[in-house]
């Protein structure tokens, strides 16, 4: 039960609900086990008594009971559903929260699939064991004490006779529980692998069927869904083994009762209605036991999926403010790295070792280096999406751990090589960063970015819906409205990641005429394959397995017989030949 405790927060608000529908369960179970009473009393009373008069008022009152009951079941059934739903909004909220806040490092082994498995399968797993498993495990305790009670009232020596069997029951079921606790964990686990593979497919089904691998996704897809049919069937035969046992003790107490109950209303120690009585409240104790299997199966399923929500919901956040984090309105945009040392994690080569640079407010600072040196790296350090292993990062003279995150990243503009884009309007798109920016700034960050006149061509003008990702629109113009978000937030700082590296020439020239607009007046870092993205830079640095092997302007670079001018001969030299050759 520690999951549930752990989960106590999320369903106890709701607890009124809870005990509502618990207060008509007790209602409907007090009047279920009336019913063999009603028939005892016709039999002993009424056809064996010849007090035939009393015959309607007893079909009244049955019918009076039934109808209580009816509305008992509805008014139970419907709160027991409110408390489940209830407590799982709040659930479900609480993870979605969860995973915003959570840092990157948390996100670099998820599976997509698996952690929308874990908000959907796992969530409605226990929201039915709330509305339904809670309430049933409660009916198998009412009914087994009332008829308990009665039946030692009719007969305690044929009471003890009957449920002989009893230990044995609970003692398969037991093992029935524990069995069948991993197999619905591994259930949970599978299903979530087999979320991912669809979705890494459904992503990446552009490449899939530009490379013709339909057939080995199929066959991926099939050995994912195999495992996943093969643990349910795994859970199935535990069923099958422990069901027909728990069966067998059930029916076995049915023989012991008719074979003594029916000696002793021979011997005239018991009257033939308390033994029918007691044969249906026998069933009222023996159906809840063997149907316990049934409620085990719903508790092992919501206790692994109540053990998956909590993996999220403990999951430890290393990126938090501090307690009296400054909330930096805006930033002059002077950055210093300071001997800074980051590892992914601790058993990791270190992805930047002993980085030391200053860039002053206002200046253009380029990183260049071969895939893997770091350079991603190094800006994501800016904006606390790691913590550094060794050393610190400042700004304007102060530990980025200082800031409160909203308003340092505030403060941060970023513009990737593949920009996303939300499936909504071109507006919101833009202002995404700046919930309240006017139309007037929409626009005019729409100018600067280059994007105004083409998006003016659309339909919709600004009211343009996307499709996901951004569908519907060139690389180029996806990258401009990109910039347009950047320059919305009005950073002090601007993070250019290879922002025209995947785009034409043509394409690239018009990105870079908005990008020199953009970065007047703040400190920008443009990170770069191409040096011509990067050469008019105030200070290039060079990277190479995590460290700055060079720095200086790219005039000085190229005089130097380094690792910037080996890059600069291969990406300029090779195209004068190329050049010469088309002329020869």
């Amino acid at each position: 039960m520690d999951t549930f405790k752990k989960l106590k927060s999320y369903y106890w608000p709701s607890k009124n609900y809870f005990f509502l529908s618990i207060g008509f369960l007790l209602i409907v179970t007090a009047i279920t086990v009336v019913y063999p009473i009603i028939l005892q009393i016709t039999i002993d009373d009424v056809v064996m008594g010849g007090k035939n008069h009393f015959i309607p008022y007893l079909a009244l009152g049955f019918i009076g009971l039934m109808l209580i009951k009816g509305v008992a079941t509805y008014i139970h059934q419907y709160t027991g559903d409110l408390f489940g739903i209830s407590s799982v909004y709040k659930l479900r909220n609480a993870l979605y929260e969860k995973l915003q806040y959570l840092s990157f490092r948390n996100y670099d082994n998820a599976k997509t699939g698996d952690l929308m498995s874990r908000l959907t399968a796992d969530v409605e797993g226990f929201r039915f064991f709330l509305s339904f498993g809670f309430s049933e495990l409660i009916r198998f305790f009412l009914l087994i004490i009332i008829s308990f009670s009665v039946m030692f009232h009719y007969s305690i020596p044929l009471t003890v006779v009957t449920l002989v069997t009893l230990p044995f029951l609970a003692f398969i079921t037991l093992k029935f529980d524990k069995a069948v606790h991993p197999a619905f964990r591994d259930i949970r686990k599978s299903f979530g692998k087999l979320n991912t593979k669809v979705q890494e497919n459904i992503s990446g089904i552009n490449t899939v069927k530009s490379l013709s691998r339909e057939g080995f996704e199929i066959n991926k897809f099939n050995d994912s869904n195999n495992d996943y049919k093969e643990k349910y069937i795994f859970t199935a035969d535990i069923w099958a083994k422990y069901f027909p046992l728990m069966e067998f003790m059930g029916n076995l107490s049915v023989v012991l009762l008719l074979s003594y109950g029916g000696y002793l209303v021979i011997s005239d120690q018991l009257k033939l209605g308390e033994l029918v009585a007691f044969y249906s409240l026998v069933w009222y104790i023996m159906w809840p036991i063997m149907n316990l299997g049934f409620i085990v199966n719903l508790f092992s399923q919501s206790k692994a999926s109540g053990e998956r929500l909590l993996e999220i919901l403990d999951a430890d956040n290393e990126i938090e403010n501090n307690v009296d984090a400054i909330e930096a309105v805006r930033l002059r945009g002077e950055v210093e790295f300071r001997h800074v040392t980051l590892r992914y994690t601790e058993e990791d080569k270190a992805a930047l070792h002993n980085i030391n640079f200053h860039a002053y407010p206002g200046k253009v600072i380029g990183v260049i280096g071969s895939t893997g040196s770091g350079k991603t790296s190094l800006t994501q350090l800016m904006t606390r999406f790691y913590e550094p292993a060794e050393g610190e990062v400042l700004i304007d003279g102060i530990n980025v751990n200082e800031y409160s995150l909203h308003s340092l990243r505030n403060n941060i503009g970023f513009v990737l090589q593949e920009s996303f884009l939300f499936s909504s309007s071109i507006k919101a798109n833009i202002s995404y960063g700046t919930p309240n920016a006017t139309m007037e700034e929409i626009v005019e960050a729409a100018k600067r970015a280059q994007a105004h006149d083409f998006i003016m061509e659309l339909p919709d003008g600004y009211d343009t819906m996307l499709g996901e990702r951004g569908m519907g629109l060139s690389g180029g113009q996806k990258q401009r409205i990109a910039i347009a978000r950047a320059i919305c937030i009005n950073p002090s700082i601007l993070i250019l990641d290879d922002a025209t590296s995947a785009v034409d020439m043509e394409t690239e020239f018009q990105i870079q005429l908005a990008l020199k607009e953009v970065m007047r007046g703040r400190t920008t870092f443009i990170i770069a394959h191409r040096i011509s993205s990067l050469k008019h830079a105030d200070e290039i640095l060079v990277l190479e397995n995590g460290q700055i092997v060079e720095r200086g302007a790219h005039h000085i670079l190229t005089q130097q017989r380094g690792p910037y001018q080996r890059i600069y001969d291969i990406q300029y030299k090779d195209l004068e030949k190329i050049t010469g050759l088309q002329r020869g």
